[in-house]
């Protein structure tokens, strides 16, 4: 779940119903407005059936060139389509380009039908994924976005989805960030529907969608200066105010915080000494890695404190927590990361006493 950290009062002044801007690293929320209102996602629902292909794709039940095939339900879906036939299949990785290009939703069912059966059957893993996610505004109908009722999702909860996507499938961008492409050896011209991926400096992607109940939605995700946000805005009057609100978020973002990483999974802290153990030194590292978001000019306020005992006993745990690190700003702590043992460390008893007796023995005559 993403944690809240944020005002509502809309201090941008956007005229689309629903909006949100996080930090994609931490998740943190920089701004929102009615971001739980529950609405109809459009296309940008495909951001969770994309999510469950690449999850597929990591666990090999495909690969991108595994052919998928065309059925009779899939080609008539209507809306944003490359007019699948039934007679033809096309890989995992032209079908993903089609989906996250120009929002195909002939082929979004059709991948959804390959890896579950029916649509019916891939929806239900949807809302499944949702609810894991804690995705608590959403109900999925269908895995394309076209209007059904009862079919809909937060501005929050789509910052949720598309985090978890970004973060866990980065080669998701080599889609996402696609202006024009084509298939079927030229004969398909793609144009990408977010016209954020070229006017936008460091546009990532995500998703649009748009219909006439939906009216126009987006996910747009940008990275600069080792900063990620993802800015999600839903029922915008018009087009152009879609991706002009968007834009505005990203902006603000980018221009009012910084992101700073404390620290990394299993970076050492420090190295101390082991009493009564069959190793004298146990190095310590971070448990987990952290990144917090702050306003800019206050990186340099950040300090650092260790807390962490000089030795410790044996026998240790790989794992087992050590101490923790503080990050304090203004004498306030910000964030915190414990402080595990790299290593499990045995405690000695006569036969490791012995047995390194002898060796440290064979080594002096040898």
């Amino acid at each position: 779940e993403i944690p809240v950290s944020s005002t509502e009062d809309n201090f941008l002044n956007l005229e689309s119903t629903s909006a949100i801007l996080i930090e994609q690293f931490s998740g943190n929320v920089l701004f929102e407005k009615n971001s739980h209102e529950q609405l109809r996602p459009a296309s940008v629902t495909k951001i969770m059936s994309v999510l469950l292909v690449m999850e597929a794709l990591d666990r090999n039940e495909i690969t991108l060139d595994t052919p998928i095939p065309c059925s009779e339900h899939a080609r008539s879906m209507g809306g944003s389509q490359i007019w699948l036939d039934t007679t033809e299949t096309l890989s995992v990785n032209d079908m993903l380009k089609a989906v996250l290009v120009v929002s195909a939703n002939d082929c979004i069912v059709a991948l959804g039908e390959y890896l579950s059966g029916s649509e019916s059957a891939f929806v239900q893993k949807m809302n499944e994924r949702a609810k894991e996610l804690g995705m608590n505004d959403t109900n999925f109908m269908n895995c394309h976005g076209i209007d059904e009722d009862g079919h809909v999702t937060s501005s929050y909860d789509i910052a949720i989805m598309s985090r978890e996507l970004l973060l866990n499938h980065p080669s998701v961008i080599n889609y996402t960030t696609i202006y024009m492409d084509s298939l079927r050896d030229g004969k398909s011209q793609l144009i990408n529907t977010n016209k954020l991926v070229r006017t936008y400096n460091g546009c990532t992607g995500l998703k649009t969608g748009s219909t006439s109940l939906a009216l126009y939605n987006l996910s747009a995700s940008a990275t600069r200066d080792d900063m990620s946000l993802i800015a999600v805005i839903m029922h915008s009057p018009s087009s152009v105010i879609r991706f002009n609100e968007a834009k505005t978020l990203l902006d603000y973002g980018f221009s009012n915080y910084s992101a700073i990483s404390l620290g990394k999974t299993n970076e050492v802290v420090s190295t101390i000494k082991v009493s009564k153990g069959t190793f004298d030194n146990l190095n310590c590292v971070f448990n987990s890695s952290s990144t917090i978001v702050i306003k800019k000019g206050l990186e340099n306020s950040i300090v650092q404190n260790i807390s962490i005992p000089d030795v410790v006993e044996a026998p240790i745990e790989k794992g087992e927590k050590i101490g923790k690190a503080s990050y304090l700003i203004n004498d306030n702590v910000i964030a915190e990361i414990d402080i595990v043992a790299e290593n499990s460390i045995n405690k000695s008893n006569l036969f490791n006493i012995n047995n390194e007796l002898c060796k440290k023995w064979f080594n002096l005559i040898r």
